[in-house]
């Protein structure tokens, strides 16, 4: 009679209560991640969209930086819209144009070439033989006014012994026109954007025709990934307002886009 009670007395599931309890944890997690799926998603787009609006907003930043430093009417854009460039400026200031009622000064002669002249006031630094001293640039294009022609009537080449009050030009030099309000400008190298293949890419010293007949090896700076369009365009302005650079970046990453726009006036008096 013992044992028999023994036996009685144990419990335990059976099939069905496990299969019941089973079902009802498989409902409940079901619901539990349904709760969660949907915020983790949202967090995940989030993220993602977060991080390619600041890489267009960098890019787009760091072409502007480089664009308030470009030499006036320096800009250009080739015919498909996806190359930028222009001529960095380094420096700049007026030159002495009448002699000192004292002293004299060397002013920088319009009449024939002239070898060097005096700075009314100080460069941030000495030129070097690196640099080219343009006077009243007015155009991208051209040959006579244009900064970037070989034959150009506007840009000289600083000569060596140039210091922060004086600036030696090697060979002599006869520019075209004065300015107005006497300044020059001390350019170094061309700056070049490119959007090619996904990227947007960076070339110091480096023209357009350049980058798009042979990309130089090794000579471009990754400025963003995931490039899926860009469009540039130029209006130079006119004398009553400023330039004005319109920047369109769109950038995508698993299926999704963001596109960015935006405008950088340029003062273009040169």
């Amino acid at each position: 009679m013992g044992l028999d009670h023994q036996i009685a007395s144990e419990s335990g599931f059976t099939l069905i209560e496990m299969i019941v309890v089973i079902v009802i944890v498989g409902i409940l997690s079901a619901l539990g991640g349904q709760f969660i799926v949907a915020p983790v998603t949202g967090y995940i787009d989030l993220s993602r969209r977060t991080r390619l609006v600041d890489q267009a907003e960098m890019s787009l930043r760091r072409m502007q930086r480089d664009i308030r430093h470009a030499l006036p009417n320096s800009i250009r854009i080739d015919g498909t819209g996806q190359y930028l460039e222009m001529l960095n400026t380094v420096d700049g200031g007026r030159y002495r144009r009448y002699p000192d009622p004292v002293t004299g000064g060397d002013i920088l002669d319009f009449t024939a070439a002239d070898g060097g002249f005096d700075v009314l006031g100080t460069l941030s630094q000495a030129p070097t033989e690196n640099h080219h001293l343009i006077v009243y640039n007015t155009s991208s294009a051209g040959s006579s006014g244009n900064a970037y022609a070989a034959a150009s009537a506007n840009r000289a080449v600083v000569g060596a012994g140039s210091t922060a009050t004086h600036v030696n030009l090697v060979p002599n030099y006869d520019f075209i026109n004065s300015s107005p309000y006497q300044r020059f400008f001390l350019v170094d190298q061309p700056v070049t954007y490119a959007c090619e293949g996904g990227i947007l890419n960076r070339y110091d010293g480096y023209a357009i025709a350049t980058v798009q007949a042979t990309p130089p090896a090794g000579g471009a700076g990754l400025v963003a990934r995931n490039i899926a369009g860009c469009q540039f365009s130029y209006d130079p302005g006119a004398s009553q307002r400023a330039g004005l650079v319109t920047l369109e970046l769109s950038l995508s990453e698993a299926g999704e886009t963001i596109t960015l726009l935006h405008q950088v006036h340029v003062v273009n008096a040169p």
